[in-house]
């Protein structure tokens, strides 16, 4: 009886679908047998599932979930969404700070010598830097008025927005530079302060006007674009009125208190503007009035520099009341979501792990590499500079010069002078001279430079 079955069950195994029910015969097999067959059949049972003979038995079907066989388990996909959905957000996110630097420099706006726009300066900005006139952008007063001095030429774009503080800044800076002060259209808000004894006699009625004065840069200049905009008067002794429109000049050039400096006033912005720069002798009159110094302050004033409301509606307001209604909401929602990415991020770092240094390097030790470096590069003259930038600034503390004034020759080189008690020695060719020619005239730099400072520290 059992020798028919056995033959059977091979013979009905082929043409029963694999599956759950392809296990019953081979059950019921097992449960006619006789008591000593069970064992057998259990064990052969087992040997088969492990060798993968029964397609169709539970334990193979566990063993290939186990072994992540079965595709489109979450597990395999899940991560991998996750990482491409991140590194197209991160291309987006690149090529947006990519366009935004790109249009960034070249829309910075009104008056502004970096903007190429109709309304910018940055045409006569790139013609002045082609004769050796450096220009640099400042925002506030006190950058203005610290970086003032004989040597610089300081443009002020808008002195009306000017604020008490800032104009007063500005005034002394115009005082005591011994440079050229530019004022763009100042009107009677901010001539009180800037220049007193002068005041706007209305508009100009034509936009180019003739020089009708001795001035050299309006004589070569000849016709320009002064006009259109604000007129001047003053009986100022001293005073250079040019292109006058209506008997009043619409550019007005007054020397200050001291020697070698002057304040110019030009009540149109026309021949700054990189639309009306070709125009008559805009570009002339532009370059000789911003470029009679190497070095060229543009100082394009801020909202911070304006003065306070007195109003309530000009009183300072929160950056919430600053932000329209319809935004608030928007904001927070914004704020919740960056809070629960913060969140999310935060519970998959660990705490922090504190790392000692793997050595302490000696200040003598990184002194010594960072020289053998410049000789090694023959680096001689940027060794003279930083052994020259540093005495300044100790040579300033020591005889009361402000830190910002530190390498001004003007003003460092008289007051070191004058603590000197010794044998006279060329205090400006040693602070300021030219870069040593060999090895043995930089170690003698250094050697003059510390006896400079020895003996002022002890006088």
């Amino acid at each position: 009886m059992s020798d028919p079955e056995n033959r059977s069950a091979p013979e009905e195994t082929p043409r029963r679908a694999p599956g759950p029910a392809g296990t019953t015969p081979a059950a019921g097999t097992a449960t006619a047998g006789t008591a000593t067959e069970a064992p057998g059949t259990e064990s052969g049972t087992g040997s088969s599932t492990q060798s993968g003979r029964a397609p169709g038995t539970g334990s193979g079907t566990e063993s290939r979930t186990e072994s992540g066989r079965a595709p489109g388990t979450g597990p395999r996909t899940g991560p991998r969404t996750v990482r491409r959905t991140a590194a197209v957000l991160a291309v987006l996110a690149a090529g947006a700070v990519i366009l935004a630097a790109l249009n960034s420099g070249t829309r910075h706006g009104h008056l502004d010598p970096r903007s190429a726009d109709p309304t910018g300066s940055r045409a006569v900005a790139e013609l002045l830097k082609e004769r050796g006139v450096t220009t640099r952008v400042v925002t506030t007063a006190r950058e203005a008025a610290d970086a003032t001095g004989p040597r610089t030429t300081l443009l002020v774009t808008d002195p009306d927005r000017l604020g008490a503080g800032q104009r007063s800044a500005i005034r002394s800076a115009i005082d005591l530079s011994g440079g050229r002060t530019v004022l763009l259209a100042p009107g009677d808000h901010s001539l009180s302060d800037l220049s007193p004894g002068v005041r706007t006699e209305g508009d100009a009625g034509s936009d180019d006007l003739d020089p009708r004065c001795a001035l050299p840069a309006a004589t070569s200049a000849g016709r320009a674009g002064t006009g259109g905009d604000l007129r001047y008067t003053t009986a100022l002794p001293g005073a250079t009125a040019c292109y006058p429109s209506g008997g009043h000049p619409t550019l007005l050039v007054l020397p200050t208190g001291t020697t070698g400096g002057d304040t110019v006033l030009l009540g149109s912005e026309t021949i700054l503007l990189n639309e009306s720069l070709a125009e008559q002798g805009n570009a002339s009159l532009a370059l000789q009035l911003l470029g009679s110094r190497p070095d060229l302050v543009w100082y394009l004033p801020s909202l911070a520099d304006s003065d306070p409301g007195t109003g309530p509606g000009d009183q300072d307001k929160s950056l919430l009341e600053l932000i329209p209604a319809g935004w608030s909401w928007a904001l927070l929602q914004l704020f919740l979501a960056a809070a629960l990415a913060a969140l999310w991020r935060a519970r998959r770092l660990g705490p922090l792990v504190t790392e000692k240094l793997p050595v302490a390097i000696r200040a003598s030790e990184a002194t010594e590499g960072r020289a053998r470096l410049y000789r090694k590069a023959g680096a001689r003259d940027r060794a003279a500079t930083v052994l020259r930038a540093a005495t300044r600034e100790r040579l300033a503390a020591l005889v009361g010069v402000p830190p910002t004034r530190a390498h001004d020759p003007a003003v460092l080189v008289p007051a070191v002078s004058a603590r000197l008690t010794g044998e006279p020695r060329d205090v400006a060719a040693l602070l300021f001279g030219t870069t040593p020619s060999d090895d043995a005239a930089l170690v003698a730099l250094a050697d003059h430079l510390d006896a400079l400072e020895r003996e002022v520290r002890t006088s």
